[in-house]
């Protein structure tokens, strides 16, 4: 693990002409994460599946004087290899590229232990936090390499890279997707194409938190975890690929 260098305070003009697509961008991460590329000058796709959600956040943004956004609602528990092929050519007409990606949704019901784990939470949690995953970035790699500078980052979780009592099928699907980083990262390095990373962006004040831990002390806004993740999907970061950070402390 890699800890999130200590950087000096981020140019307003980082992400000037990207265009930056974030799942889960109507709450939590997600959205943090959305207005802070949005505030550095990227042209963000919101991805989602609530469009009230979806809207509050395009709302905010537009309200600030930013780049308008794209929404794009899709449920990925649900979602077909198709939904993902559709994505990628409505991206494709509307954007040309892609150069960024950050895999921000996230499905989690609550702590158990393996052998209580229902069939239907253990199929949706893989969908969503891995499937989902590989299907969008699949989808979208031509127009990641068309950027020329792309990053595509993937949130992840300490119980995805030291098993623990009782993270259930979250965790399972977290250990997964370090090793779906690992491969896409060894099959693009050295080509100068795109470059691939996970993120464990430790305990946040959201909604999916909240599901695990209902007493004891509230976790910290998302903020410090978008920040990261803004300087992950930006250029200063480069040439960092295939790598696991986590925020420094």
């Amino acid at each position: 693990m890699t800890a999130v260098p200590a950087t000096p305070a981020a140019r307003s003009d980082l992400l000037s002409g990207r265009v930056v697509l974030v799942t889960g961008a109507g709450d939590g991460l997600g959205r943090a994460t959305a207005l802070l590329c949005a505030r550095h000058g990227a042209t963000l796709v919101l991805l989602g599946r609530t469009v009230a959600k979806l809207e509050k956040t395009y709302d905010e943004i537009v309200a600030a004087g930013l780049a308008e956004p794209a929404i794009y609602p899709l449920n990925l528990a649900g979602a077909t290899w198709n939904d993902y092929e559709q994505l990628a050519e409505t991206l494709e007409r509307e954007f040309g590229r892609l150069d960024g990606l950050a895999h921000c949704a996230a499905h989690f019901k609550g702590f158990a232990p393996l052998a209580s784990v229902e069939p239907k939470d253990w199929l949706e949690t893989l969908q969503v936090n891995l499937t989902a995953v590989f299907a969008l970035t699949r989808h979208c790699l031509p127009l990641l390499e068309k950027s020329g500078s792309a990053s595509v980052v993937l949130v992840s979780d300490a119980r995805g890279r030291k098993g623990k009592a009782y993270a259930g099928a979250y965790g399972v699907s977290k250990f997964a997707l370090e090793g779906l980083m690992q491969t896409w990262a060894d099959e693009l390095e050295g080509a100068g194409r795109v470059r691939v990373n996970t993120l464990d962006p430790g305990p946040m004040d959201t909604a999916l938190r909240r599901k695990g831990y209902t007493q004891g002390p509230a976790a910290p806004p998302p903020d410090a975890a978008a920040r990261a993740l803004l300087w992950l999907l930006g250029p200063d970061s480069a040439p960092a690929t295939a790598t696991a950070f986590s925020l420094p402390g």
